[in-house]
């Protein structure tokens, strides 16, 4: 009798979480068809900001102006029924201008404090580089620990908690280049490139002004981001499969075409995006080639090469590097 309640409710739980796996990828489906039809991106850079999405990571936009960066940062957040704000980086913005500010009340003889844009579940960061150093920093706080401290007193931010952010390559006039240790708590850096020729043509053919989210509704709410990131979060992932991400880590820390390697942070974010492919591909586990597909978007932003990696092409040239350290990285035959 014992054991078929036993079984009973193994059988209801492997259920539930078919269930669940099957709601989380028939919403990501849907996300990023819907950004594929509103958008003149290419597929595979959408399927990366969805898929940072629902790993519960930050997004890092890079790419020269005018290509879309901050369309698709708009559109991301237009998908998601949640408290969005979009902060403008200048340079001379300040630190208060993110997080908030407290303002003494003569009437209440206390400080008040006024909450920056920094407290919403999107936070859309245009231009992050052409922010300060000094007001850059205000975020790293927010993006690791999702709180801030003011004054000495800490405040929590709201859940799910996600900044996507758009930058221009460092030799545009105006910008400073974003610290490593900022650039090691953006979970994906993705560069959209200009579009296909016959999809910048059907956007040229557009009427002028038109929005190309004027008609977007929301496809999902926070909650359901919530559920996904914990649904991907219970993928599981063999010690085969760990062994094999170190294995990629310790390869670009050793490499002398680095001088600084990816962090353990960056190996946590490698996995949990894998997860997320996994979960996308109805797998029940993590398989080496996930792990593989995922290393590009994750890793090649929080390398520091020994080769000069600044200027116009640098991104293809990281990406460059970092294949010709990863592809002598033996994957596991069984996992």
């Amino acid at each position: 009798m014992a054991e078929s309640v036993r079984t009973g409710s193994a059988n209801r739980t492997q259920r539930n979480d078919t269930q669940r796996r099957a709601a989380a990828r028939h919403i990501i489906a849907s996300l990023i068809d819907t950004l594929d039809a509103a958008l003149s991106t290419d597929r595979e850079a959408l399927e990366l900001a969805v898929m940072t999405l629902a790993a519960g990571g930050h997004l890092l936009l890079e790419d020269v102006p005018g290509i879309g960066k901050t369309t698709l940062a708009r559109a991301l957040a237009a998908a998601i029924q949640g408290d969005v704000s979009r902060i403008q980086f200048t340079p001379d913005m300040l630190p208060s201008d993110i997080t908030g500010v407290s303002v003494f009340n003569q009437r209440e003889q206390q400080f008040t404090f006024y909450k920056g844009p920094i407290f919403a579940q999107i936070v859309l960061a245009d231009e992050i580089n052409r922010a300060n150093p000094k007001t850059q920093a205000a975020l790293l706080e927010a993006m690791e620990e999702k709180r801030v401290t003011v004054d000495g007193t800490t405040y929590d931010l709201p859940r799910p908690f996600t900044v996507i952010a758009t930058q221009n390559p460092i030799e545009m006039e105006g910008t400073y280049p974003l610290p490593e240790a900022q650039l090691d708590r953006f979970m994906c850096r993705i560069s959209l490139g200009y579009p296909h020729p016959q999809a910048e043509a059907r956007m040229l053919m557009a009427p002028s002004g038109r929005d190309p989210l004027a008609g977007m509704k929301p496809l999902c709410t926070t909650r359901d981001i919530l559920a996904i990131t914990d649904t991907a979060a219970h993928v599981h992932v063999a010690p085969a499969i760990a062994s094999y991400a170190v294995a990629l880590l310790a390869a670009t820390r050793e490499s002398p075409l680095t001088r600084l390697g990816a962090s353990p942070r960056a190996g946590l974010a490698l996995l949990a995006m894998s997860r997320v492919r996994a979960l996308v591909h109805g797998q029940d586990a993590v398989y080496p080639g996930d792990v593989r597909a995922m290393a590009p978007a994750v890793l090649a932003h929080r390398i520091v090469f020994s080769d000069a990696t600044v200027g116009a092409g640098a991104l293809a040239r990281q990406q460059e590097l970092l294949e010709r350290i990863l592809r002598d990285v033996p994957a596991p035959r069984r996992a």
